[in-house]
């Protein structure tokens, strides 16, 4: 007995040890997870703080109430819906080539990040980032000190040259001049320029009530690109705070005009898990090319996946293959 007493004790020794070690390197890890002060910290609820309190809506703002924001960033942003400030970043200082195609910025290169105010006081930034593979690592360790979570690390494109990466940027907090500071010095480690709004007034060489009329949609020009976005009919929430329409859950149509009526189409179908399959199939049958299929998200519901998809061709002919993709998702044409 006394000898398997010690045996005993000398194998839950080595245990014991390893559990005191989880706990001390818990503990020291607890201040970077909780934020140092000026950064931002998680605060998106797990299902039973959810379930006590209930979901948590977006307030409107306007632009005034993000003007620190605007000036930490470097420029102005414009609202959407009354509910997110958002900035655009595009890439104007890269020239990009995919598939022997010249990217323009407004195609595949725009850096875009919003932020959403919320009843309890808090805001939410989410965005989408393109960096260069040179890039990535000091810009991913940049975010890490200033407590913004990546949600996703993707490509939008196949075989582009040079190679860029698109980040997905998440921060939760009661301070958004802090968030937009981590934003700014994440930035500052790329050649990301100074923000720029969207110039809607550049013509776009191609049918572009042909493309409406195939996708069911109203587009939108941004810089020489034509844009068919679509939105969730559900309500998306993340960590239990209610996603304005669009924000992080879209899906969109980008179209760069080639000359003669073709383009290229670099887009974004969001989707639920039991439409996937059929969203790839149609994508396939439409003749575009799949890039990724991910998630933008941690803790979105419902659980959202995305695919990028790059074609080629007639505008109008791709479009009315497209539809289908449209058709096979619960989505409804941005208002």
């Amino acid at each position: 007995m006394i000898a398997g007493d010690r045996a005993r004790q000398q194998d839950t020794e080595p245990r014991a040890g390893a559990s005191r070690r989880r706990v001390l390197a818990a503990a020291a890890l607890a201040p970077v997870l909780a934020g140092a002060p000026g950064t931002a910290r998680a605060l998106s609820a797990g299902a039973a703080e959810v379930s006590r309190r209930g979901l948590v809506k977006p307030v409107r703002t306007t632009l005034s109430d993000w003007a620190r924001v605007a000036r930490v960033l470097g420029g102005p942003g414009d609202m959407k819906r009354n509910l997110m400030y958002h900035t655009g970043f595009p890439r104007r200082d890269l020239r990009v080539v995919s598939r022997k195609v010249t990217v323009k910025p407004s195609l595949a290169l725009g850096s875009h990040v919003s932020f959403v105010r919320y009843a309890d006081g808090s805001t939410m930034l989410m965005g989408d980032v393109v960096v260069t593979e040179g890039e990535l690592q000091r810009f991913t360790d940049t975010l890490h000190r200033h407590g913004i979570e990546q949600t996703a690390i993707h490509k939008h494109l196949l075989a582009q040259t040079p190679d860029i990466w698109w980040i997905h940027v998440h921060a939760h907090g009661h301070d958004p001049v802090a968030i937009a500071r981590g934003l700014r010095a994440a930035f500052d480690c790329t050649g990301t320029p100074p923000p720029q709004p969207s110039d809607p007034t550049t013509a776009v060489a191609l049918d572009t009530a042909g493309i409406d009329a195939a996708l069911g949609v109203k587009g939108s020009t941004d810089d020489g690109i034509y844009k068919c976005i679509f939105v969730r009919r559900e309500t998306v929430t993340d960590g239990g705070y209610v996603l304005p329409p669009g924000l992080g859950s879209t899906s969109a149509f980008n179209i760069q005009p080639l000359g003669g009526g073709r383009a290229a189409i670099s887009g974004d179908c969001a989707m639920i898990a039991k439409e996937v399959q059929h969203v790839l199939v149609a994508l396939r049958r439409a003749g575009a090319q799949l890039v990724e299929l991910h998630n933008h998200g941690l803790t979105d519901e419902p659980r959202l996946f995305f695919t990028h998809f790059w074609a080629v061709g007639d505008a109008v002919e791709l479009a009315r293959a497209l539809r289908p993709v449209v058709a096979a998702t619960n989505v409804v044409a941005a208002g």
